[in-house]
């Protein structure tokens, strides 16, 4: 009933507006009305209501109060300091004034003080729990676990059925490196709260992040008999049957998610991977292809089959696969390194180059994407541009196969002075690698005794 009051209240006002009209609203309707915004995130009518409010009691401390959050919600500090200099007087009995007092030093960056204000505001014995959230917040901004998690403790005595306090202790203990205690307050408060959803979620997590996948289970167990809809806890409990290799067992629980969820792609990709686990690469694609069926632009599924395929023999569908993958998500460096990998494979050199030269360009500090990348450009014939790789790949790494690449350059260009400098630099840096280079680059084999002998003389 409040709820629909309150929207009536809001269409009043709107209508008002959208017409030029002036009604007449008292403070608690003009309160009703504001919070209808700010909850909205409607900034601009929260500041109108606002407004509108103090032309009609333009003494009322609750709506100035009002102003003040909308002021913070704009991050107008400015504004705001001058508004909190002209209330202080007057305010600081005031909860709601407290509350945003202590938003603007949080805002700034400034946690200590705004936990003095929040604590001051607790002496009024308003807000409790929601004041103990907010101290805890301010001090897990100032890295001390330690009395954050006294107060999320506090805030939830307050309200045993605060989900966000709970949490939250669960994350300290955490980062405290208390797992006895964090396991015995959970346990402690599953026994007073039997069907919080969150604590045998919390319950499960803690658990799984140990690798005790049989207990997690029987957390996630729990809260499905609480909660059977939960499709989240499915994930994690098929997640548990993976990590422990019972596939099977994953499956089954990943078809009762289907039952429930409205995009399936993701469930049946993950079913496809069990059976690929399996060694049943048929049926494996035959979810991966239903993955696909669901999202289209399922890029995941794109790049399983790819595997599968490849492990096959069906290069072909392999490269498809893989190239529709990665041109869905091109800045996935795995899916880059896999599709230049495809693509050298089959014979397809020149289409490589552009997986290549990304690689180089993000990862300039990996020798072996400078390496291939060369390599590749010597297979096409086009030398020039390979020396200007392998010189700027010669910046970070000073490395013997780039200067047996570059010499290898030089000699097909016919540089004979610039091809043996490089051979020499090669020899000098690791001669052990000249058998290998030799055979593969033929043109250097005349150069090697040569330069052998100016290293020798050289040293």
């Amino acid at each position: 009933m409040e709820e629909y009051f309150g929207n009536e209240l809001v269409k009043k006002f709107e209508e008002m507006m959208e017409n030029n009209d002036e009604f007449y609203f008292d403070t608690e309707e003009l309160e009703d009305i504001i919070v209808y915004y700010l909850e909205l995130g409607d900034f601009n009518y929260a500041d109108m209501a606002v407004n509108y409010g103090l032309k009609l009691h333009p003494n009322s401390l609750d709506i100035k109060i009002k102003k003040l959050e909308v002021l913070l919600e704009w991050e107008d500090y400015n504004a705001a300091k001058d508004l909190i200099d002209e209330l202080k007087g007057s305010s600081m009995e005031n909860t709601d004034f407290l509350v945003c007092y202590a938003k603007y030093y949080s805002n700034l960056g400034n946690p200590k003080k705004s936990i003095e204000i929040c604590k001051k505001a607790l002496e009024l014995k308003e807000e409790e729990n929601f004041l103990h959230n907010f101290i805890a917040d301010e001090y897990v901004n100032l890295g001390d676990p330690f009395n954050a998690l006294k107060h999320y403790r506090k805030a939830l005595k307050e309200d045993p059925t605060d989900e966000y306090s709970l949490e939250n202790c669960m994350v300290c203990f955490a980062d405290l490196n208390k797992s006895e205690e964090a396991i015995a307050f959970l346990n402690e408060y599953l026994d007073e709260f039997a069907y919080s959803e969150v604590a045998w979620f919390e319950y499960g997590q803690f658990y799984f992040n140990r690798k005790n996948y049989e207990e997690a289970i029987k957390g996630y167990d729990y809260l499905l008999a609480i909660n059977s809809n939960s499709v989240g806890v499915y994930a994690n409990k098929a997640a548990c049957y993976e990590a422990l290799g019972q596939y099977k067992k994953a499956i089954e629980v990943y078809e009762e998610m289907l039952e429930l969820e409205y995009t399936k792609a993701f469930t049946f990709y993950k079913i496809g991977l069990c059976y690929k686990a399996l060694k049943q690469p048929i049926v494996a694609l035959n979810f991966f292809q239903k993955s696909l069926r669901e999202d289209p632009q399922f890029y995941l599924s794109m790049m399983e089959q790819s595997y599968l395929y490849e492990e096959m023999g069906g290069m072909t569908e392999a490269l498809h696969f893989a190239r529709e993958a990665t041109y869905l998500n091109e800045n996935n460096l795995d899916y880059q390194k896999r599709l230049a990998f495809l693509f050298i494979d089959s014979g397809k050199f020149e289409e490589s180059l552009s997986c290549l030269k990304k690689l180089v360009d993000v990862e300039p500090s990996r020798f072996y994407n400078w390496y291939a990348y060369s390599e590749v450009l010597m297979l096409l014939g086009e030398y020039e541009e390979a020396i200007i790789v392998l010189k700027e790949a010669l910046k970070s790494h000073n490395r013997a196969e780039l200067y047996y690449q570059l010499s290898n350059c030089y000699f097909n260009l016919k540089d004979q002075e610039k091809g043996v400098e490089s051979l020499q630099n090669a020899l000098e840096l690791d001669p052990s690698l000249v058998t290998d280079m030799q055979k593969k680059y033929p043109f250097i084999k005349d150069e090697v005794k040569k330069a052998k002998a100016k290293v020798k003389k050289k040293n």
